[in-house]
């Protein structure tokens, strides 16, 4: 029978399925005979119902893969399986099916077992790594999201929920208050003036007197929350400034009384400039936490700078890590440490005062002795003296503000200073994206991509803010990345053995040191020279671009005596004349230490659970550098500010001593305690300037 025959005869579907279920009968039955007796009594009713149930209705594994046909024009479809025909004449493209259909009637072959279904245990994924091969990936550089989400729900529970109590109270108040008692302290300076002047007639003496007197109750009322204030604190065994402010009053009222019996003017000017400075210092106080409390609720990182080395250190070192929000909320309401020298002066400058005034009552009466112990008090106390923490803290602040940094406490802005070393990279001066690169010159016969994946390899090893820039040059060519060996680090360079040739990379003058032949014109700043077996071969120009930040803090961390920049980076481009011709700083002060310091150095760090000194929400170097200069600006303001006022108290406790020893009443005069009052104000005020020169 030909192929054309074949083509046109219609196969029945019957006639199919039972040749291939014969077949398959003829095999198991050979099966059985050669089975033992015991095992094929076993199988034989577990293979005869499979067998009978494929000739009653035949799975569709029997088969194989399934041609679907559409229905022939003209033609009745049977609607049952063993009715189904299948006519190959008018299909062209079954001949190769055919053909390989027809030795199975022939030659007999055995059924193919069906295929194992892709889902079994048996599958095996075709491109599966193996375990033992499993690399890890790099860390993430970035800070996590949970970190962020942990800082953002201890900041809107401690400092957000702060700020919004705190600005509930205002400094509305504070302010109308400081405002009026202002207007007190000049209405009275003029009166004063006036009578000093003999302006004043004896028919409006009385007047004046008991103006004045009424004056001095209006600012009372005015500083009633301090002067209530200066009671509390007396009442928890404390003594501060409001204390003495608060005995210095009743001693001018029992003085006022004495002033409208003898038509004397009383020294009103003088309280009421103090218990404006008072009501200053509580506004600035104020105003300083509401900042201090805005700045950390905004915040979207937290970073602390801790100290770490004892005193038995050689290095003590000021380091950075992650900071947290207790160290704020636990500190920002601790009082300065240098309070107490305030405290121990104004319990003595009372003392004093009572004593002055006995000794005047003892000799010359009563009411001399009530005089002199009122104006010693006012004295013994410089206006100015009430915001010698305040005004420095608060210019300060509004500095710290700008650029995202806060004291943790007092404590923590005295711990700041003294003689220490800052810690800073490159990171800190150049961050990501500020070095460029600027061009690229190459020599010799040498393959441009070679000398890129040459130089790349040396510079990755060595680190710093080539790092990038090369990676990404290379990464751009498909360069190949290579492991070097042997690395060596020099001054202004670095070297090592890659693919097996020296490669040595760094400034002009560096390949000359080491005897590489450098062609002669060739002049240019900032390049980064390759050398491969000593022979330049390329020449890559960099451009370094400094931010605003960066050039703000290696500036004011190489203008303070006592603290020195550590470069903490292996980075052959940053060295001091480098610096001081970008920057342009005194280089000197930055110290460069060799492997095994820096080493020493970075092996310090804050032990666990230790304070931070001082929180940091900005991006750049200048949030850390002002941190620091900030709080030794802010200790020295405070120190000199009170020398400054103890020196004018005590003169003036001294002059009422003497003046009240020899009786000479006439001196105390408002106008003459007035004008001592506004003249040591000038270097207080001046001295709380300080901090605005960080």
């Amino acid at each position: 029978m030909d192929e054309k025959d074949i083509l046109e005869q219609e196969f029945d579907l019957d006639d199919i399925i039972k040749e291939f279920s014969d077949h398959s009968q003829q095999e198991q039955e050979q099966q059985v005979e050669d089975t033992p007796p015991e095992e094929s009594e076993e199988q034989l009713p577990a293979e005869e119902a499979p067998r009978e149930a494929s000739e009653e209705q035949p799975a569709p594994e029997d088969f194989g893969d399934t041609v679907r046909l559409d229905p022939i024009p003209g033609e009745k479809v049977a609607s049952t399986v063993s009715s189904d025909t299948i006519r190959i004449g008018t299909i062209p493209d079954i001949r190769g099916q055919v053909r390989s259909a027809a030795p199975i009637e022939e030659e007999e072959q055995p059924p193919q077992e069906p295929e194992t279904a892709p889902f079994s245990d048996q599958w095996e994924p075709e491109y599966e790594q193996p375990i033992s091969e499993y690399i890890p990936q790099e860390p993430l550089t970035f800070r996590p999201k949970s970190r962020l989400r942990e800082i953002k729900k201890k900041l809107v529970a401690g400092p957000e929920k702060q700020y919004y109590a705190l600005s509930e109270q205002g400094v509305g108040k504070l302010q109308a208050a400081v405002f009026f008692s202002l207007i007190v302290v000049l209405l009275s300076a003029g009166a004063t003036v006036m009578y000093a002047l003999g302006i004043v007639p004896e028919s409006r003496l009385r007047l004046m007197v008991f103006g004045q007197f009424l004056a001095m109750l209006i600012s009372a009322l005015l500083g009633s929350f301090q002067l209530i204030e200066g009671a509390a604190d007396l009442v928890k065994g404390k003594f501060s400034l409001n204390t003495l402010l608060l005995f210095t009053f009743l001693l001018c009222c029992v003085d006022g009384v004495f002033c409208l019996q003898q038509q004397r003017i009383p020294c009103c000017a003088a309280f009421s400039l103090q218990m404006t400075m008072s009501l200053w210092s509580s506004y600035q106080s104020r105003n300083t936490r509401l900042g201090q409390l805005d700045t950390m609720r905004k915040a979207t990182r937290l970073d602390g700078i801790f100290a770490a080395g004892d005193e038995e250190c050689e290095y003590k070192m000021l380091t950075r890590d992650q900071g947290e929000v207790e160290h704020f909320m636990d500190t920002y309401r601790d009082t300065p440490h240098r309070q107490k020298i305030l405290s121990v002066y104004a319990i003595v400058a009372l003392g004093v005062s009572i004593g002055a005034g006995v000794l005047a009552g003892v000799l010359h009466g009563i009411s001399a002795g009530i005089q002199v112990a009122a104006v010693t008090a006012l004295a013994a106390t410089p206006a100015s003296m009430f915001v010698i923490f305040t005004r420095p803290m608060a210019i300060l602040e509004r500095r710290f503000h700008a650029v995202g940094a806060v004291f943790c406490g007092w404590k923590g802005a005295w711990e700041l200073t003294g003689d220490r070393r800052f810690s800073m990279d490159h990171n800190d001066l150049f961050n990501v994206g500020r070095v460029k690169l600027n061009g690229v010159k190459f020599f010799g016969q040498r393959q441009p991509d070679q000398i890129i994946s040459y130089a790349a390899a040396v510079i990755k090893a060595e680190g710093g803010t080539l790092e990038p820039v090369f990676v990404q040059l290379l990464d751009s060519r498909s360069g190949i990345h290579y492991d070097p060996e042997q690395f060596c680090r020099y001054k202004g360079g670095v070297g090592a053995v890659v693919n097996e040739e020296p490669v040595l990379v760094g400034t002009l003058d560096f390949l000359k040191e080491m005897g590489v032949d450098v062609p002669a014109g060739i002049r240019v700043n900032q390049a980064v020279c390759a050398a491969v077996d000593g022979e330049l071969c390329g020449l890559f120009a960099v451009t370094y671009e400094k931010d605003r930040s960066s050039a703000a803090g290696i500036g004011t961390l190489c203008a303070y005596r006592k603290l020195r920049p550590v470069m903490m980076t292996n980075d052959f481009m940053l060295t001091g004349e480098f610096i001081h011709h970008n920057f342009g700083v005194n280089a000197k002060k930055i110290l460069f230490p060799d492997q095994e310091e820096r080493q020493a150095m970075q092996a310090l760090q804050p032990q666990e659970g230790e304070q931070a000194l001082a929180l940091i929400t900005g991006e750049g170097l200048a949030p850390f550098a002002y941190a620091v200069t900030g709080a030794r600006s802010l200790r020295t303001a405070i120190t000199l500010g009170i020398v400054i006022h103890m020196i004018g108290g005590i003169l003036g406790m001294l002059m009422m001593l003497v003046l009240a020893y020899l009786g000479e009443t006439g001196f105390l005069t408002p106008g003459n305690l007035f004008l001592y009052e506004l003249i040591w104000m000038i270097p207080g005020l001046l001295i709380t300037e300080w901090t605005r020169s960080i």
